[in-house]
């Protein structure tokens, strides 16, 4: 389910290892650098399809790029055995172009009928941070917490809420929802622990050699 999103994960983090280690941007410097790296490593995963064969790709706008990596990425991790509902599509298409607001707002109209859809709350949380430019909100986080609430044995809300952390160059918070995620997984004797475990020990390398990131 989230074993291709790893290989993703690992190019993000070493990333932010050269930038951190070596580059030594400002922590203020990593939020930008995060948006960038994570929405095109996310790009990738979409058009490139991690875990398959390499294949050339028609590029396309960036923006565009982004939406679609957004709503592929989320749709990949469920198995659907029916159509999704009509009001995640018409959300999907704006979201697609990159109009998150938009996108945000039929999913919270479609939801208040549908409580229990988890895959909208994933959306949703994907929109809301998409319209803040990156950045975990507040709304966020509750529509994340929504979709773990449904079915916590899912792993989608928690590694996308961390994919989202390390985009907003909240390292020690990715590091965070991910250690959790892996406590989860190693539980369920889940084949997809080996992979987010080595991207949390990926993250405590690059903490423990950047000072700027070990708080107060």
């Amino acid at each position: 389910m989230i074993e291709g999103w790893l290989a993703v994960g690992a190019l993000a983090l070493a990333a932010f290892a050269l930038a951190v280690l070596v580059l030594k941007l400002p922590r203020e410097g990593l939020t930008l650098f995060g948006a960038v790296l994570v929405f095109g490593l996310a790009g990738y995963a979409w058009q490139g399809s991690p875990g398959q064969p390499a294949a050339p790709k028609v590029a396309a706008p960036a923006q565009s790029d982004q939406g679609e990596a957004m709503v592929e990425g989320r749709a990949g991790m469920f198995d659907r055995t029916q159509s999704p509902p009509s009001y995640l599509l018409t959300s999907d298409a704006f979201a697609r172009r990159g109009q998150f607001a938009d996108a945000a707002a039929i999913l919270q109209q479609g939801l208040i009928d549908n409580p229990q859809d988890q895959e909208s709350w994933l959306a949703l949380g994907m929109a809301l941070v998409g319209h803040a430019d990156g950045f975990v909100t507040p709304a966020a986080l509750q529509a994340f917490g929504r979709a773990k609430a449904i079915d916590p044995v899912h792993p989608g809300a928690e590694y996308i809420l961390g994919a989202a952390y390390l985009q907003s160059g909240e390292i020690r918070a990715a590091r965070s929802v991910w250690a959790g995620l892996v406590a989860k997984l190693t539980a369920r004797r889940s084949h997809g622990r080996a992979g987010v475990a080595a991207e949390v020990a990926r993250l405590d390398d690059i903490i423990a050699r950047a000072p700027m990131l070990q708080g107060p």
